[in-house]
């Protein structure tokens, strides 16, 4: 069967795949294992679909990513929430797995996103590794507030507990210093690490999570992270811009960046010097200069060139 326009959509769960070959045909449900991914890819190399399309859903994706590459289908990973927004539009508003795949299916074929492209093995495996980083850090914080409030007779044990994640995280950290230093990666991360107010740890997040750095032109790069403000006008009203979506926890770390490079960075100091004695509120002023940081890392590892002052004020 070829049809140059087919979109399939697939919803994804922990144990089952239910997957619209159109979105007017009945899903079928295919089991979550190494046989029935195998079932699906032969499946869909014989209908050569244009996109395959499901959504994010915190790495259960892996795997049907991972074999979707290995047998050059196209796919793509999209926002759930952007799928909710188009089922809404579109009067869907009851919610099962086949009723999922199919949304999916036309939403691919309605609005056509972009292929999602997957990082090398070297990359997956680092973001494996600042995942599990990001991880115990949220860890360690909850178990702070924990202490903090605990009786006295709990504390010891929540202190243990304290003292095996900060063990963690230092071999962690060491884990994947180690593990960069054996990958051209190493290279990227010393480029944007020449930056001031760039430390090793957003340098190697910035690595594994936005693996498009250098790839995108600046309004691009600034949007996929979140750090481009959108129009709110409507008529004569001319609302506040606000930032939204982007990647979360990249935008975490350029903030802490942008704030260690007002202090370090003449660039960005001279930048949010410039904005604050003009009037802008300092949450606007910052948030303009993580953008500003952003630009500069993207030409940066676009031109394989370090850090210049005078390049990056230009």
């Amino acid at each position: 069967m070829e049809n140059k326009e087919l979109f399939v959509g697939i919803d994804i769960s922990s144990e089952t795949l239910d997957v619209a070959f159109s979105p007017t045909d009945q899903p079928q449900r295919f089991p979550y294992t190494e046989e029935g991914l195998q079932t699906l890819i032969t499946r869909l190399q014989g209908c050569q679909p244009t996109l395959v399309v499901f959504e994010a859903t915190g790495g259960l994706e892996a795997a049907l990513m991972q074999a979707l590459q290995e047998a050059r289908l196209s796919f793509s990973r999209v926002n759930p929430r952007q799928v909710r927004d188009f089922a809404r539009a579109t009067n869907c508003l009851a919610k099962t797995d086949a009723l999922d795949a199919r949304l999916l299916a036309q939403f691919g074929q309605v609005l056509r996103p972009q292929p999602t492209p997957l990082p090398d093995e070297q990359t997956r495996h680092l973001r494996a590794l600042v995942t599990r980083r990001r991880q115990l850090i949220t860890l360690q914080m909850m178990e702070e507030n924990h202490w903090r409030t605990a009786p006295s007779a709990l504390r010891p044990a929540i202190r243990r507990h304290l003292d095996w994640l900060a063990e963690e995280l230092a071999n962690l950290d060491q884990e994947i210093a180690e593990f960069i230093q054996k990958t051209p990666l190493a290279e990227t991360v010393t480029l944007l690490q020449s930056v001031p107010g760039v430390g090793q740890v957003t340098a190697v997040v910035l690595v594994a999570e936005v693996p498009e750095l250098g790839r995108l032109n600046r309004k691009e790069i600034a949007a996929l992270v979140g750090v481009a403000p959108f129009n709110r006008d409507s008529g004569k009203q001319q609302r506040q811009r606000h930032i939204r979506g982007g990647r979360a926890a990249v935008r975490t770390v350029l903030y802490m960046a942008t704030v260690a490079g007002i202090r370090c960075n003449p660039v960005l100091r001279a930048l949010y010097q410039r904005l604050i004695s003009a009037g802008k509120a300092k949450k606007v002023a910052l948030v303009a200069c993580m953008r500003k940081l952003l630009t500069i890392l993207n030409a940066m590892v676009r031109h394989r060139q370090t850090w210049c002052p005078r390049g990056a004020a230009a």
